[in-house]
């Protein structure tokens, strides 16, 4: 779903404040970026009827944790085909695998760097 700018939609859900800007920074040259800071605050976003080109989530968060968010996120039917992809300071093979198992399109670890991090969106947005 493109805006007037003709930018991707993308919806960064971080509670980490710092993760989230710097993340945030790094996607807004190409990207119309939304911001949440938790699973709770990203659902209510989405409920009111915003449907993101694709959804960057984070893992490590109070309350519901990505692993629940990414569950609830699926089970709403409109959000079906957007793509949904990891962006977590977990380096844990298992739980990597984990996330490709329950359908994420990627999986990044941070901190990664800009370049990486735009390319891996890109790719994850035409999926």
């Amino acid at each position: 779903m493109d805006d007037d700018s003709g930018k991707k939609k993308i919806l960064l859900v971080d509670d980490n404040e710092v993760q989230l800007s710097i993340s945030e920074v790094q996607l807004n040259k190409e990207y119309d970026v939304t911001t949440a800071k938790s699973g709770r605050e990203a659902l209510d976003y989405l409920f009111h009827g915003h449907v993101p080109d694709l959804i960057m989530l984070d893992i490590l968060m109070p309350d519901m944790d990505g692993w629940e968010t990414f569950g609830r996120l699926r089970a709403i039917s409109k959000l079906h085909e957007v793509p949904i992809l990891f962006l977590s300071s977990i380096n844990d093979e298992n739980e990597i695998d984990r996330a490709y198992d329950m359908g994420a399109v990627d999986f990044i670890i941070k901190p990664c760097n800009s370049t990486e991090l735009l390319e891996r969106v890109k790719k994850a947005v035409k999926k």
